[in-house]
């Protein structure tokens, strides 16, 4: 199976990735849990997380890293070509009981380097009105 990889000529600054917005239920984060290992109370009880002074359960910070690098995975490609990325949990995604969540991503390419042919792309994450990632920057190398 081949896949299109992003080529760096076809790439301006300014370009804005296609945005999504990705659904988060108590089940997503169960099976994450599992996945992952990181099997803490606040991600699916809601009388624990309160206890602690969470208003309900929240999502794991890496769950929603991951959710939202998966914008730019599929941009460029190849989940191979991301060389860097990081961020900052600026508020938890509360997850309540039934309804679950909504996170948005949108990206934009803030830089290109000739050199490494690779593009910088900064995300924007929210959950509502709150920015839930802050300094979310993706760099992904190009054909």
């Amino acid at each position: 199976m081949s896949m299109t990889v992003r080529r760096f000529e076809d790439v301006g600054e300014g370009e804005s990735l296609p945005p999504r917005t990705i659904p988060v239920t108590r089940a997503h984060l169960v099976h994450y849990a599992g996945a992952s290992g990181d099997r803490n109370v606040i991600h699916w009880d809601e009388r624990t997380a309160q206890a602690v002074g969470l208003p309900d359960v929240i999502a794991h910070g890496m769950w929603t890293m991951g959710a939202a690098v998966q914008v730019v995975t599929d941009w460029v490609g190849d989940a191979g070509r991301i060389v860097d990325y990081g961020t900052r949990f600026t508020k938890p995604v509360v997850v309540p009981h039934g309804a679950g969540a909504e996170i948005s991503v949108a990206g934009v390419v803030k830089s290109l380097d000739e050199q490494t042919r690779e593009a910088t792309v900064e995300l924007t994450v929210t959950c509502g009105d709150d920015k839930v990632l802050g300094r979310c920057r993706a760099v992904a190398r190009l054909d």
